[in-house]
């Protein structure tokens, strides 16, 4: 329990459904649409939907999307309806021009865009009233609009490279400038958008008038998407993968995310005894972060679209890797032979919503970096993410950039059961942290006995190249003794990511969140 002298949250408690959502309009729009009947599946979409408009930074309906769904019997389901590349992607003609890697704004790394046949396909399956009535609030907030949060204008006025486009200036900027806290915003066209998905569905996206103008605001920055890439989106239902943390099971979604690289991490920490450390002391983040170097290593070398991994994914997780990465970690000292990793970013959404039939979703969104690539539709407002600057261009690797194919992507939903009942959906924000934050939560519920709030609440850290990155949270003590190990620390600029977390105690049938 918390230490009520400091301000502050406690989790919360409530029975008959549950919403935790990164801004308060979405947990606004999940718990009405419970009330007015709907189910997890339609809530979460809903609340999904808002945030397409509210937190525009972070997510919208040109991005990607993941889910699980963990109906009342105990089934789970997984969801990707993250986009895939271009028929005409072609490595070797951007090898060919110069380029060693996809950049953040190029028009290349801009992958069909999942997310609104992910919503779609959700409610269509799970849900009761249908996309249409999931946009009801996202549309109202577009067209009559809302007030921008605090860290929303923080992230906005931290973005570069928005007056490069002329898409963002006429959408995104007001005068030239970000918006700040507390001034009203409206999106005109991207509820006009919005409208036309409601009255027909997906394919009022994928097909006519939407998706002419993200071809040709494409075309016009030297992109090859055409409107049968659009036509051909597609989301995919796919069986999860697991494996158990000290008698927790953690559920994931396969390849192309990187669920792997979590449970891979998980693997190797179940290794070793946290039995009275500090969880925001220096041993504990040093096998962490030890375990989090190895297990990315593996992750950059070999995962990727499933169809196109030379592994299977289960074997990115199994025993005998996380054996043998365990035995090279050093309990006092910095092993460097474990690898390195990119920085994390937080401009993801995640959310979960729990129904008083016992359904749960865990559901995940992205535009990628912060306004994805900063490409946007001048007549449609649509932010275009990109994820395809994840792919590698290097000949012959699993990630290579390819037609048709998905990109290794960072962002997980995740879930937990305890003997076969699940108890759990959660996840945590911030790009490439996302595999070394599922372990550092599950770790804080179950190594630290944290509730769920403690958990997202404790100080994270996480590599940045051969360094450690910490949040101002992690005390100069933990710092200085970390660099005694042979690391070298630093201090993040940005929160490292996050979360939301719903637990259902199986006695009482509670939700905590």
């Amino acid at each position: 329990m918390r230490n009520f002298h400091e301000p502050r949250r406690s989790p919360v408690f409530a029975m008959g459904g549950m919403a935790a959502t990164s801004h308060p309009l979405a947990s606004e729009a999940a718990l009405s649409t419970l009330k007015q009947g709907g189910n997890a599946a339609d809530a979460a979409v809903s609340a999904a939907l808002v945030q397409c408009v509210v937190e525009p930074q972070m997510v919208g309906i040109g991005g990607d999307c993941f889910a699980l769904v963990s109906e009342p019997d105990g089934r789970i389901y997984g969801l990707n309806s993250s986009g895939r590349a271009p028929a005409a992607a072609d490595a070797e003609r951007l090898r060919a021009s110069g380029m060693t890697e996809i950049g953040n704004s190029s028009a290349h790394s801009v992958t069909v865009p999942g997310a609104v046949r992910g919503f779609e396909t959700l409610v269509d399956r799970f849900g009761r009233h249908g996309l249409d009535a999931a946009l009801v609030r996202a549309i109202g907030l577009a067209s009559g609009g809302f007030p921008i949060s605090p860290r929303v204008a923080w992230d906005w006025a931290r973005s570069e490279g928005l007056d490069g486009h002329p898409g963002a200036v006429r959408h995104l900027l007001i005068d030239g400038k970000p918006p700040v806290a507390g001034q009203i915003v409206a999106f005109p066209e991207l509820a006009e958008s919005l409208q036309a998905i409601a009255e027909g569905g997906s394919a009022r996206f994928y097909e006519g008038e939407i998706a002419e103008d993200i071809v040709a605001t494409l075309a016009a920055d030297g992109g090859v998407m055409t409107l049968d890439d659009m036509a051909a989106a597609k989301a995919d239902w796919v069986d999860p993968i697991s494996r158990t943390y000290r008698g927790l099971e953690v559920v994931e979604l396969p390849p192309n995310g990187q669920g792997a690289i979590a449970l891979l991490m998980l693997g190797i920490l179940e290794r070793f005894d946290f039995t009275g450390m500090d969880p925001a002391g220096p041993e504990r983040f040093h096998l962490h972060m030890e375990a989090a170097r190895a297990a990315y290593a593996v992750r950059d070398a070999c995962l990727a679209d499933p169809d196109y991994m030379q592994i299977e994914p289960t074997g990115l997780f199994d025993d005998d890797l996380a054996g043998r990465i365990a035995a090279q970690i050093d309990p006092k000292a910095r092993n460097a032979a474990l690898g390195s990793a990119m920085p994390g970013g937080s401009d993801t959404i995640y959310l979960t919503v729990a129904d008083g039939e016992g359904r749960i979703v865990s559901l995940i969104a992205s535009l990628f970096a912060n306004f994805g690539s900063r490409i946007v539709t001048e007549k449609t407002g649509i932010v275009l993410h990109n994820r395809g600057s994840s792919f590698n261009l290097t000949p012959g690797h699993p990630n290579e950039y390819a037609p048709g194919k998905r990109p290794l992507h960072t962002i997980i939903p995740a879930m937990a059961r305890q003997d076969g009942e699940t108890v759990c959906g959660f996840g945590v924000m911030g790009g490439q942290y996302q595999a070394a934050g599922h372990a550092h939560a599950i770790a804080n519920l179950v190594d630290f006995g944290m509730d769920p709030q403690a958990a997202l609440d404790a100080p994270r850290m996480f590599i940045d190249g051969d360094r450690l990155s910490a949040e101002q949270t992690v005390s100069v003590e933990t710092r200085t003794r970390l660099e005694g190990m042979g690391h070298e620390v630093v201090i993040s600029d940005v929160p490292i990511g996050g979360g939301q977390i719903i637990w259902r105690d199986r006695k009482s049938g509670c939700y905590i969140a």
